[in-house]
């Protein structure tokens, strides 16, 4: 197994550079100078830790001991702890899943957040939060603005809610009873 994983990789680091260097090759000198470093890495990448720095990285990151020059993942996010502004696929990180803007992922972690903006997807962590969502929370704690879905929580709070509360304290904001052990539903 280790050394599927270490060939896996490896390959991803050699495709992902050849890549970069074919394009690079490609391209007449004057447009060489006028393009900025950061380009999108396309179409497999492995990402570690602040290495590569660009605004696209689809494929694996691993987020060892973290990675925040990315900005926008597509793809596999393993590791410790990811920072991004926008992500698309699965992030399982030990520590922190942290999407500053927007997600379609699945979340897997200790803290797993989307700040700013809509979670579609899941989340399974001790402490889950994000602006809005539409998906599902599964958690100790599952924070959340405006959402439709489901929480699994021994806390769960959410300021709009159309779904089910599942946990020993449920609370939504804007419904005519706020607070409701055991099972609370937001219309």
């Amino acid at each position: 197994m280790k050394k599927l994983f270490f060939a896996v990789f490896a390959a991803g680091i050699a495709l992902s550079l050849s890549a970069q260097d074919a394009d690079v090759a490609a391209e007449p000198q004057s447009e060489r100078s006028e393009r900025s470093n950061l380009s999108a890495v396309w179409p497999a990448c492995v990402g570690f830790c602040q290495w590569p720095r660009t605004p696209d990285l689809v494929g694996l990151r691993l987020t060892v001991p973290f990675s925040s020059s990315q900005e926008n993942v597509t793809g596999f996010d393993i590791g410790f702890w990811g920072v991004s502004d926008y992500f698309e696929g699965i992030q399982v990180n030990v520590l922190r899943n942290n999407v500053r803007d927007s997600a379609s992922a699945f979340q897997v972690g200790i803290y797993n957040t989307v700040a700013r903006g809509d979670l579609l997807g899941v989340q399974v962590g001790l402490w889950n939060e994000s602006m809005s969502m539409r998906g599902f929370q599964v958690g100790l704690v599952n924070v959340t603005g405006g959402s439709e879905g489901i929480q699994v929580g021994v806390i769960n709070r959410a300021e709009t809610f159309h779904g089910f509360q599942v946990g020993v304290i449920n609370i939504i904001r804007d419904a005519e009873l706020q607070f409701l052990p055991v099972l609370n539903v937001g219309f």
